[in-house]
């Protein structure tokens, strides 16, 4: 069986050899293998070449995150190559970046489009909404009269009449607080969704209660009810799903419990 040290040292090689000499106005003449030597990748990475020769023989002991960035940038890393490069040298991937911002393809939203009787939505790590289908508009809430900076999960549960389509508000409540304190972590606290738990804090108590507790949750499956105003009462299966490319965003699908549920979501996507 082969360690991580092992693979990565391998990565490392392998990605020495495909660059090109030339591309860094280095000279091609006296090359006996493929590719930039050692001490010309460890200088483009200002690290000692002892250092990179000893990350190459799986000798040293894990890079910085620091290090791992000059490496990648010294490669030319795509992002996925940049978190693999991560992932082998210590175990997890990078955090996100702040430049980075998610994004929804056309394809991902026909994807929320073809579940037409299963409201489906797109959210950030803070459950700000930012794609649905016509199914959510009428189950969940009609996301496109909401405005964009409006359209998050924490502030529809923990406002003003929040609960009052909600049987089980507050394991709901709770259940999402602690997967936005998972998924933030995961991704890196932004200065938005800072600003967002600050401006909770201080208008809801209840919030602010469950918030300090610290709990940390998964969203994964589960059965979600709710009281639609014309509908009734709804009983929805939900499914989240990781969107591939896109570490910023998940996938969550809500489907009908029973047919009953089904032919009552229906009524309302036709109507």
């Amino acid at each position: 069986m082969t360690d991580d040290t092992s693979l990565l040292g391998s990565f490392l090689k392998e990605r020495r050899a495909r660059l090109d000499p030339a591309a860094y106005g280095l000279p091609l003449s006296r090359r006996r293998t493929p590719g930039l030597r050692r001490e010309e990748v460890a200088q483009l990475a200002h690290v000692s070449a002892t250092w990179y020769t000893w990350l190459e023989q799986g000798r040293g002991g894990p890079p910085s995150a620091e290090v791992l960035d000059r490496l990648a940038r010294a490669f030319s890393l795509t992002e996925e190559e940049r978190e693999h490069l991560f992932l082998l040298a210590q175990g997890r991937p990078p955090k996100r970046r702040g430049s980075d911002r998610a994004r929804i393809t056309p394809q991902l939203q026909r994807v929320l489009d073809a579940f037409a009787d299963s409201p489906a939505i797109v959210k950030t790590p803070d459950w700000t909404v930012l794609a649905w289908n016509k199914a959510a508009t009428v189950v969940l809430a009609d996301y496109e009269r909401i405005p964009a900076t409006e359209r998050n999960v924490l502030r529809f549960l923990f406002r003003e009449g929040g609960r009052d389509h909600l049987p089980d508000w507050e394991s709901v409540a709770r259940l999402v607080l602690g997967t936005v304190r998972r998924d933030v972590m995961r991704a890196g606290l932004r200065a938005e969704t800072q600003a967002l738990i600050e401006e909770l804090s201080a208008t809801s108590a209840e919030f602010r209660q469950m918030w300090s507790e610290h709990d940390v949750y998964a969203h994964g499956e589960g059965m979600k009810r709710l009281h639609h105003p014309v509908a009734g009462t709804l009983a929805l299966e939900f499914s989240t799903f990781a969107v591939d490319g896109q570490p910023d965003l998940a996938l969550v699908v809500f489907n009908p419990a029973t047919p009953e549920d089904r032919a009552k979501i229906c009524r309302l996507v036709s109507g």
